[in-house]
């Protein structure tokens, strides 16, 4: 095998192993490979990456972050979806046996089954989340938050401030909501393009989830919370009452949109945006009360 270039961490050496290869950046799979070692540090350390930890990284690129968390004493899983850097990696990482490279794509993985059998308890995640694919692959790491402990992803700037958004904002949605419910969220710092290669167009954002062992919010009916929350979001500029009483997913009448509006409190003529995740929670327990024929009675 190969000797493994003494700086990954360099787009010049990047340029050059990959061309080693025949090989060159992906734009379909929005590929920027990491090239700044302090940044790789960074993310380690805000991960809070030590020996014995147990951890799953989404886009191993060349390895060059993965190196860092094993040599910090983790065992690490790294989920690659391009074959054609397998053989980068391998000579990359091929000295660490704590590493176990899998080559597939982290949409399709079943992570109740995937994470179990290699270990029992909590993972920490890490990864540099391709553009393209960020918010399904954001969503399918909280559907299994009670696997994790924490996850630090880089993520594009507008992406970030759409996590950490509040009500009243151009960035606040119904992605802010769903992540927010499951997970404490923190921006941990701007990223500037020069930090990868080839160089985006974008700034990216480190962020940092830490799962909630509780909801942010105690609904009845979470699947109707979040159909409420996609309504009112779906028509930003329709009034509450008007975004919520259209809504194909919850066919609700004009009437009872209004009267599950008055239960809860809510001004029918204000827009889902200016909302807090309380006062949505409001209008589904309002929802699910008025099904019962409890409010107001």
């Amino acid at each position: 095998m190969s000797e493994t270039p003494a700086n990954l961490a360099s787009p010049r050496v990047v340029s050059e192993l990959l061309a080693e290869y025949g090989l060159r950046p992906k734009k379909r799979l929005s590929q920027h490979f990491l090239v700044d070692a302090n940044l790789v540090r960074r993310i380690a350390r805000i991960a809070e990456v030590g020996s014995g930890d147990h951890v799953l990284e989404i886009g191993t690129g060349l390895g060059t972050l993965t190196r860092e968390l094993a040599s910090r004493g983790a065992k690490v899983v790294t989920v690659e979806v391009d074959r054609c850097l397998r053989p980068i990696i391998e000579r990359t990482l091929g000295e660490f046996d704590s590493v176990e490279a899998v080559f597939a794509d982290f949409l399709k993985l079943d992570l109740e089954t995937f994470l179990p059998e290699r270990w029992a308890g909590k993972w920490l995640l890490v990864g540099n989340l391709p553009y393209s694919v960020t918010s399904p692959i954001v969503t399918k790491i909280l559907s299994a938050k009670h696997l994790f402990s924490r996850m630090v992803v880089t993520v594009q700037k507008e992406v970030a401030q759409r996590l950490t958004a509040g009500p009243s904002t151009e960035q606040y949605g119904a992605l802010t909501i769903f992540v927010q419910y499951h997970c404490e969220v923190e921006q941990a710092g701007l990223i500037p393009p020069s930090v990868f290669f080839p160089v985006p167009e974008v700034e990216s954002a480190l962020v940092r989830l830490n799962p909630r062992e509780r909801p942010a919010v105690n609904v009845p009916d979470e699947q109707l919370f979040f159909a409420i929350v996609r309504s009112a979001f779906g028509k930003r500029r329709k009034t509450l009452l008007n975004a919520l009483a259209s809504s194909a997913v919850l066919s609700w009448s004009r009437e009872k949109t209004a009267q599950v509006l008055a239960c809860a409190g809510i001004d029918p003529s204000c827009r889902g945006e200016t909302l807090s995740i309380s006062e949505f929670a409001q209008i589904a327990i309002a929802a699910v009360a008025l099904e019962k024929s409890s409010c107001g009675s």
